[in-house]
């Protein structure tokens, strides 16, 4: 399977197809998209206007993706069975009063937003006050890691030429682990 950066080198200089690139490449994993989508800015490769928007299209598309698959499991009628929860939570207005600070903690917490969305789904928050949430949530930790990717991609051209890319990756696989072993420290915690 061709990378981010290889498909993004095939969209050359259609702002289209490089913001194409970018959503499906937000689809498969947010964060390293984010990173390789940062360098290619800072490269030339790609205008900062269409990285941005395709970035915050593409997550937001994805978040909206999750809660919808939980809506729908939500119709499964194995799926209501399987779930036990007093009928305040299951009704959503748990949800409903937690919508922001759900979206919000997960968005920074790793691991946590295929459950937490997918629940949103579920117990039928509501989803105008969902998607403003994961709007806000996306703007903020995706320019935040943007602009942190930016500076990095910059020290990694201007230290390591050649050898830039295999920086970013290291940086890209740095980020992964970081959030895996936050996650398995959190659900550590919760035994």
């Amino acid at each position: 399977m061709p990378s981010l950066t290889a498909i993004l080198a095939a969209a050359g200089a259609s702002p289209v197809m490089q913001g194409l690139a970018i959503i499906i490449g937000t689809f498969i994993l947010e964060d390293a998209a984010t990173i390789l989508t940062a360098m290619q800015v800072r490269t030339g490769h790609v205008a900062l206007g269409v990285a941005l928007v395709a970035l915050y299209i593409g997550i937001v598309v994805g978040d909206m993706g999750l809660y919808g698959m939980g809506r729908l499991a939500a119709l499964w009628p194995p799926a209501r069975r399987w779930i036990t929860l007093p009928g305040t939570v299951r009704e959503g207005h748990w949800f409903d009063r937690n919508v922001f600070r759900i979206v919000f903690i997960s968005r920074f917490v790793p691991g946590a937003r295929l459950p937490l969305y997918t629940a949103c789904g579920f117990f039928r928050a509501r989803f105008g006050l969902f998607c403003i949430a994961a709007v806000l949530a996306t703007l903020i930790w995706t320019s935040l890691l943007f602009l942190v990717s930016l500076r990095v991609g910059q020290f990694l051209i201007d230290h390591l030429g050649t050898w830039k890319w295999a920086g970013m990756a290291g940086f890209a696989l740095t980020i992964f682990l970081i959030s895996r072993m936050i996650a398995r420290l959190q659900s550590n915690e919760t035994r």
